[in-house]
């Protein structure tokens, strides 16, 4: 996708995904995992709501829905590390998505490509960010 995407020109995204098909959890959630375009690295899992979603594909890009803060966040709105859709899947459930992006930076807030760069091995003996630090790339 060249830098005038969907998100540029405010179209839907293309997509079998129609929200309504959605079986969104008891607390209105839904988890998506998001795949790197290029190579299908899984980059993060975050969750969606109803309008997250909605607006995602209307927008082009990354919208979740933040537990901690309770709060809609654009993916890269202050990182400048966006995800620009390429395409949405539902599983056979219909309760969790696949989203394809065009990552622009790091997907993780401790600046590393993916989220899942750690082994579980190490993931068990050290701490994944210090205690009270900052998220670098929301």
């Amino acid at each position: 996708m060249s830098e005038s995407g969907p998100a540029d020109r405010g179209t839907v995204v293309p997509s079998t995904v129609d929200p309504d098909a959605v079986r969104f959890g008891p607390d209105g959630l839904v988890p998506a995992v998001i795949v790197d375009a290029g190579d299908r690295t899984v980059l993060m899992l975050a969750w969606m709501n109803r309008e997250s979603l909605e607006r995602s594909l209307v927008s082009g890009r990354t919208v979740f829905w933040s537990r901690s803060r309770e709060e809609l966040w654009e993916k890269g709105a202050t990182s400048g590390h966006v995800q620009r859709i390429v395409d949405v899947t539902i599983d056979c459930d219909a309760d969790a998505l696949v989203i394809t992006v065009e990552q622009t930076g790091a997907a993780c807030h401790t600046g590393e490509r993916s989220c899942f760069h750690r082994p579980v091995t190490s993931a068990v003996t050290s701490p994944v960010i210090a205690p009270g630090a900052p998220p670098a790339a929301r």
